[in-house]
């Protein structure tokens, strides 16, 4: 017996809203710096070929993108080359703002699933018995199959969380 999402989603019950939640964020935080993270928007193209030409000081520098930033704080500080280093990590980390958000769902997505089954198994074992007839037992099978979608749910989230703040 094959579990449609549906079924899932209805058997992980209250786990199921921050799984959803989590799943949310990170499509939306993906979505986002992807588009933020562009290359032509970072560095455009002119200033890309400017820099490997040498000819930095012959582009305008546009300040609404990370690469026009670095050349234009070059230009006010050429002498100071650990600054401008300085700088480039302070431009880096801002073009990485969001993705320690991602971190987090990678972590607490599958430990919320964990949660969610080890809560299921709980309710499941609790019914169980010495008593229980063999009819009983498939019940607890059943039990066990839906205590397990939480941990479905959980790692459905985690994955491609990781593969995004990989990317």
């Amino acid at each position: 017996m094959v579990l449609t999402f549906s079924e899932v989603l209805k058997a992980a019950g209250v786990f199921a809203y921050p799984l959803l939640g989590c799943s949310i964020l990170a499509l939306a935080i993906f979505i986002e710096r992807t588009f933020s993270l562009f290359f032509r928007q970072v560095f455009p193209t002119p200033l890309l070929d400017a820099l490997v030409a040498g000819e930095v000081n012959q582009v305008a520098a546009d300040l609404r993108n990370a690469g026009g930033r670095i050349v234009n704080f070059y230009r006010g500080n050429s002498s100071d080359p650990d600054g401008l280093k300085a700088y480039a990590r302070l431009e880096i980390s801002r073009l990485e703002r969001g993705i320690f958000l991602l971190d987090i769902i990678v972590a607490v997505a599958p430990l919320l699933g964990l949660l969610g089954t080890v809560t299921g198994l709980v309710g499941v074992f609790s019914g169980f018995d010495a008593e229980s007839t063999l009819a009983d037992t498939a019940q607890f099978g059943k039990g066990i199959s839906l205590a397990l979608s939480t941990t479905i749910l959980g790692l459905a989230t985690a994955i491609p969380a990781i593969a995004a703040a990989t990317w």
